[in-house]
């Protein structure tokens, strides 16, 4: 799937891994259930989003936190360049893994 397909779903695409769906969430602006998704996740793709949902919450520790869960770097773009980022590469390991 293409970034511009992925944004334009309609309804959450439920085939694909649990933080590409917290993103299409946080996209849509359900911060909560992006949030929700991510939250008990152990991997470190999930790790990733949860980072970025904290750090557009504003909570900057607790988005420090999960980047070194998720093994990368503290983003210092935007928090749209952020998502696009993130949303891209997981878009294109998932589709390497299909």
């Amino acid at each position: 799937m293409q970034l511009d397909e992925f944004v334009q779903q309609a309804s959450c695409p439920t085939s694909l891994s649990p933080a590409l769906q917290a993103l299409w969430y946080a996209k849509k602006g359900n911060w909560d259930r992006a949030h929700e998704i991510v939250q008990d996740a152990d991997d470190a793709d999930s790790a990733w989003v949860h980072a970025y949902l904290h750090r557009q919450e504003g909570d900057l520790s607790n988005a420090r936190y999960w980047y070194r869960r998720s093994k990368r770097p503290e983003s210092t773009a935007s928090l749209s360049q952020e998502w696009e980022e993130i949303a891209a590469e997981l878009l294109k390991m998932s589709k390497v893994s299909s």
